[in-house]
């Protein structure tokens, strides 16, 4: 049964002519799936309705080639052929009751238009946003009336689709109507610039346009950003609000957030949860209509106070609703315990940044609805219910364990610490990582509702503890350890003169060994370790030089959207960084470092060096029972498998997914496993 105090979150909430079912509303967010995996897109949508989200809407959804966001993998409404794909979405929201949206964008100098190839528009004449040698042209007044021509016929296409709520996009400094609401972007002198009434003149016009093309039977929604954290730029205390107030009650609802994304969807590391509430304050009093707001909601607690408040009236979701799209319901039937909450670590958003379909560190079914057919609340039976042994309770041990277990399995859960959790647990103690520990908590917690599960604690065991279990199937998740020879994407071999020196690993950090200082840490990763280590080393004392292969810090986390908030946490932290630099060799007194352009050398004094480069599979276990078939036979083991980073170490996400992936499919005819595709349409 339902807490009471949760009560009003599953009050309904009008907009305009359309209701919703309750207060949970997911936000339009990328996918990487879109128009190129419509199919895929329509099933991970329909599973949030079924999991309780009032209100489920797409990505940004391309209304023109004028303006394409290629390779980044959208939705798409350029014509009428491109309705059937969404009416899907459509369907499978509303088969569960709930309202579909759809997030129209129009994304001006944002976007290169690398596919179409057709010059992008822009308030005024400005370069496109990153390093494509490709410039905007200032729009003229007819440019303007055509893309109010072609957004009201998105609008109407939209209502031909099926969707209930349908936006006008000001958000992200992405939208067009964003970019002439700021100054630094628009230096019209016409009607459309200048004054703040002229800049926010062609949002207005939209708005109107959509009410009145579709307003008697869809919602018309605006997603406003109201602060760009940036000097310049708009700020909730000054234009910000003032935008809202002008246009207070002319959209059916108020999407708010702030600009650019990544302030948008800032990391666990760098914000917790309700980290925009500040921003959102005061705007609900200045308009009649209802407001949704984001900030990695996860806490029910948390969404009520926002309501009873009067700070929101829908709670909005992205990567919340990723992590577990059975959030509401779980709030509706009392089971708040089992939520799969976010970790804030944007894997996710990664998958937009490698034009992929997304995934998640805790639900690896995100983005293998459709493609598998995977469900993330419910397994199917093991088609012969035996003993199982998985040894290792990491990010994989955990997942298989749990997913064998919810299979009718009767599963034994070995790991040779007492401490659950493998890297995750070591992992979650460093600056800023404290909220992954929920990969364990979750995990654990379902475990427990598990009978035929059993966990044994500090057990390390042998090839022949393993061989007198007794287990018909054997999966092993032992994890990896880091290197300590420099081997890594730089290095082919191991660095010179590596006796001169101690050297440590992330392993020896972990277990609370302190090198000597200073410290030169190489971050051959380009992930989040090095950077996180370096910040953990200055708070004790370490001096830290950072010398990394890259360009910049941390390179790879672009596409989670902290870089830029990674080297400016380093920059502060007064570590000196050395880019596009790799090892040479050691000496007793530094390091010899060369250019990875020239060639060139430089010596860096040194004291200790910190190896982040590349892992090792702890396979010895696995091996020892492989390299004894008739043994393993003999004892009845008819499947032996690695899982995780035991196979190839990579993130925990990847992790997480290789014991789902496993616990599934290991008992399934291979030639049974069909991955479904799109087959494009040959239009002749």
């Amino acid at each position: 049964m339902r807490d009471p105090r949760y009560d009003v979150l599953f009050e309904p909430v009008q907009i305009g002519p359309v209701r919703t079912r309750n207060r949970f509303y997911q936000v339009p967010h990328c996918n990487g799936m879109g128009h190129v995996h419509p199919s895929a897109m329509a099933r991970m949508r329909g599973i949030k309705a079924e999991g309780g989200w009032g209100v489920v809407c797409t990505e940004e959804c391309e209304i023109s080639p004028l303006s394409e966001f290629s390779p980044y993998i959208e939705a798409r409404l350029w014509d009428e052929r491109d309705i059937p794909a969404l009416a899907r979405m459509c369907e499978a929201v509303h088969q569960h009751g709930s309202l579909a949206g759809v997030e129209l964008a129009f994304n001006g100098y944002s976007a290169p238009n690398r596919y179409s190839r057709e010059i992008p528009w822009a308030p005024s004449n400005t370069p496109v946003r990153g390093y494509d040698p490709v410039q905007a042209r200032a729009m003229s007044r007819a440019d303007i009336q055509q893309l109010r021509v072609m957004h009201r016929a998105a609008a109407l296409r939209a209502r031909e689709a099926g969707f209930d709520v349908i936006y006008v996009y000001a958000g992200h400094d992405l939208g067009m109507p964003f970019h002439f609401l700021t100054p630094r972007n628009n230096r019209r002198t016409d009607e459309y610039g200048g004054v703040l009434e002229n800049r926010v003149r062609l949002l207005r016009e939209l708005i109107e346009d959509t009410r009145d093309a579709v307003g008697d039977r869809c919602a018309v929604a605006v997603r406003l950003a109201v602060d760009e954290h940036m000097a310049g730029g708009l700020s909730r205390e000054g234009e910000g609000a003032e935008i809202f107030s002008m246009l207070a009650d002319l959209p059916d609802l108020w999407d708010v957030n702030v600009a650019d994304w990544s302030n948008d969807s800032v990391t666990a590391r760098f914000a917790s949860e309700a980290y925009q509430e500040a921003f959102l304050l005061g705007l609900k009093a200045m308009t009649r209509k209802p407001v949704v707001g984001v900030g990695r909601f996860t806490s029910p607690d948390t969404m009520v106070s926002l309501i009873r408040r009067g700070v929101l009236d829908l709670i909005g979701a992205a990567r919340p609703s990723i992590a577990d799209p059975f959030l509401p319901k779980k709030i509706e039937e009392g089971r708040v315990e089992e939520i799969r909450e976010c970790i804030g670590c944007n894997v996710c958003v990664s998958g937009d940044h490698t034009s992929t379909p997304l995934r998640c560190t805790q639900n690896p079914t995100m983005g293998e609805e459709w493609r598998r057919g995977w469900h993330p609340e419910s397994v199917k039976c093991a088609q012969q219910p035996g003993r199982v042994l998985v040894v290792g309770a990491g990010p994989a041990g955990l997942e298989c364990a749990r997913i064998l277990g919810a299979r009718g399995m009767e599963v034994a859960l070995a790991d040779s610490l007492r401490t659950l959790g493998g890297r995750v647990a070591l992992e979650a103690k460093l600056p800023g990582l404290a909220s992954w520990a929920r990969v364990i908590d979750y995990r654990l917690d379902a475990l427990s509702r598990l009978a035929s599960v059993e966990i044994y604690r500090e057990s390390p065991l042998q090839a022949q503890d393993v061989l007198d279990f007794a287990a018909e199937h054997v999966f092993i998740a032992t994890g990896s350890h880091w290197r300590r020879d420099g081997l890594g994407r730089s290095l082919r071999q191991s660095l010179p003169g590596l006796e001169c020196l101690p050297v440590l690993t992330p392993d020896d950090l972990m277990a609370g060994v302190l090198p000597p200082s200073p410290v030169l840490l190489f971050d051959d990763d380009h992930y989040y370790m090095g950077s996180v280590l370096a910040e953990h080393l200055v708070a004790r004392g370490v001096e830290v030089i950072f010398v990394t292969p890259a360009a910049d810090v941390a390179a790879w986390t672009h596409n989670t959207l902290e870089q830029h908030r990674i080297q400016r946490r380093l920059l502060e932290l007064n570590i000196t960084i050395v880019p596009s630099h790799t090892l040479v060799r050691c000496t007793p007194q530094g390091l010899v470092t060369g250019c990875v352009y020239t060639d060139r050398t430089r010596f860096i004094p040194a004291t200790s060096l910190l190896l982040v480069t590349s892992r090792e599979p702890e396979q010895d276990l696995y091996q020892a029972l492989a390299n004894a078939p008739e043994r393993v036979h003999a004892a009845g083991i008819s499947t032996l498998k690695l899982i995780g980073d035991c196979v190839a170490p990579g993130t925990i996400a990847a992790a997480v997914y290789s014991g789902h992936r496993m616990a599934r499919e290991f008992d399934v005819p291979a030639d049974s496993l069909v991955v479904h595709r799109e087959i494009p349409y040959i239009e002749l």
